[in-house]
C-alpha cells in the first residue's frame, strides 16, 4: 500500500496538556470501563479470569430472545403456556403461573426488570421447545462473538460449576446487545418497576433512580459471585459501558460502578475524525471507466483519547496501489491508521463510496502500457 499524509477532521480543542489520572479506587473482583462510541476499553482489572456471571446470563438469554423476534419466530404478543418447570423455577422470579397465559412481551418485562428465573425458562422454552435446546443457542450467539471465556449451562445463571464468563466477555456481550437490538434495549434497560400478578417489582439497578443518564443494563447476584452491575452510560450522544464483578453489596456494586463511569466521562473525551459515507480522498483507479474513486467509511470514525490530548492524534491513510477496475461499492481500497502520542489506536478499512466499472479494450491497453511504463 502507498502512504498519503490525512488531516484530521472535527477534532475537540486542545485542553490542558495532562495524562488521564490512575483510575479510583474500586470494590470488587473484576471491572473494566469502555467507550461504545470508539469501542476502545479505558481502564480493565483482572478482565480475562473467569467468574459465575449469576443473572449477568440474562443478557444472552435476551440476545437469543431478541433475535427471535427479529426472525418473527416469536411475536411480542404471543401467548405462551406456562410449563411447570418454569412455574417452578427457584430464585428472583417474576411469578407466572401454569394455566394462565402469558405474553411475550410480559415475559421479557420479567426477565430484564424483575430478574425472573420463570420468566427466562418460559422464553427459552417459547424459543426452542426446551431450556436444554435455547442454551445450545445461547453458546453458539457465544461462540459467533468470540466470547472466548464463556460457557452457559441454563438461561437463568443459576449456579454451575461449567457455567461461567468473564469481564470481557460480559462486556463484549452487552455492547452486541446494545448495537444489535438498539429498539429493545430502549424500551426494556430503563424501565425501573414491573408489576404482575398483582406483584410489582423494582428493577434491582439502583443507578437507574441515582444517576439520569443511565439507561440500563443488568444486575447479577449469588453467594459466589457477589454482587455484580453491568451499568450503561449516555451522556452527550457519548455511551459508557462499565462491567463490576464480585462487588459486596447493592449498594457497592452501584456507587463503584457509578465511580467508573464518572471517571470515564471526567477524564476522556471522544474525538470523531470523520463521519461516515463521506468522500475523504479520491483515489486513483487503473483500467476502469473513471480515472478515481471517492473513498470514506462506513460508519463514523471515534477515537477515545485522555482529555487534552487530542493533538496528539496523527492518521496516516494507506491506499491500496495500484487499484485496478472493477471497483464495487462498499469494497475495502485502504485503511486509516491512528496512533496518539505515538501509540497505536486502531485500524480503520478505508472503502470505496461508489463503483467503477471495467475500462473499454482501448482505455485497458493504455492503462496497461501506463503500468509498465511506471
Amino acid at each position: 500500500m502507498k502512504a498519503t499524509a490525512l488531516l484530521l477532521l472535527c477534532l475537540l480543542p486542545a485542553l490542558a496538556r495532562a495524562a488521564a489520572p490512575q483510575p479510583p479506587a474500586i470494590v470488587g473482583r473484576s471491572w473494566m470501563v469502555g467507550d461504545l462510541s470508539s469501542g476502545q476499553v479505558l481502564v480493565a482489572e483482572k478482565s480475562d479470569q473467569r467468574f459465575e456471571p449469576a443473572s449477568l446470563t440474562k443478557l444472552m438469554t435476551a440476545y437469543v430472545v431478541f433475535q427471535a423476534l427479529r426472525d418473527r419466530k416469536i411475536s411480542p404478543d404471543q401467548q405462551v403456556n406456562v410449563s411447570e418447570r418454569a412455574w417452578r423455577a427457584p430464585g428472583s422470579r417474576m411469578f407466572i403461573q401454569p394455566r394462565k397465559p402469558v405474553t411475550v412481551d410480559e415475559l421479557i418485562r420479567g426477565m430484564v426488570v424483575q430478574s425472573g428465573n420463570d420468566a427466562c425458562i418460559a422464553l427459552a422454552e417459547a424459543v426452542a421447545g426446551a431450556e436444554e435446546v435455547f442454551v445450545q443457542m445461547m453458546n453458539r450467539e457465544a461462540a459467533r462473538m468470540g466470547l472466548k471465556s464463556t460457557r452457559f449451562m441454563n438461561a437463568t445463571g443459576l449456579p454451575d460449576p461449567q457455567h461461567y464468563s468473564t469481564a470481557q466477555d460480559l462486556y463484549l456481550l452487552t455492547s452486541g446487545l446494545i448495537r444489535d437490538f438498539p429498539k429493545e434495549y430502549g424500551q426494556y434497560y430503563s424501565q425501573k418497576e414491573f408489576r404482575y400478578n398483582n406483584i410489582a417489582q423494582p428493577n434491582r439497578n439502583r443507578l437507574l433512580w441515582l444517576d439520569p443518564s443511565v439507561d440500563g443494563v443488568k444486575t447479577g447476584h449469588t453467594e459466589a459471585a457477589g454482587y455484580c452491575l453491568i451499568a450503561s452510560s449516555n451522556r452527550g450522544g457519548r455511551r459508557l459501558l462499565a462491567v463490576l464483578l464480585g462487588s459486596t453489596s447493592e449498594s457497592t456494586r452501584a456507587q463503584e460502578s457509578q465511580k467508573l463511569l464518572n471517571w470515564g466521562f471526567q477524564f476522556f473525551d471522544s474525538v470523531k475524525l470523520h463521519p461516515a459515507n463521506q468522500s475523504v480522498k479520491a483515489i486513483e483507479v487503473w483500467k476502469g471507466s473513471g480515472g478515481e474513486v471517492k473513498t470514506g467509511f462506513k460508519s463514523d470514525i471515534v477515537v477515545t483519547v485522555p482529555k487534552g490530548e487530542a493533538e496528539k492524534l496523527k492518521a496516516e491513510l494507506l491506499s491500496q496501489q495500484p487499484l485496478l477496475a472493477p471497483v464495487a461499492e462498499g469494497q475495502r481500497v485502504g485503511t486509516l491508521r491512528v496512533t496518539h502520542d505515538g501509540k497505536l489506536l486502531g485500524e480503520y478499512p478505508l472503502v470505496a463510496l461508489e463503483p467503477v466499472a471495467v475500462a473499454g479494450i482501448f482505455g485497458r491497453a493504455w492503462d496497461t502500457l501506463r503500468l509498465w511504463l511506471k
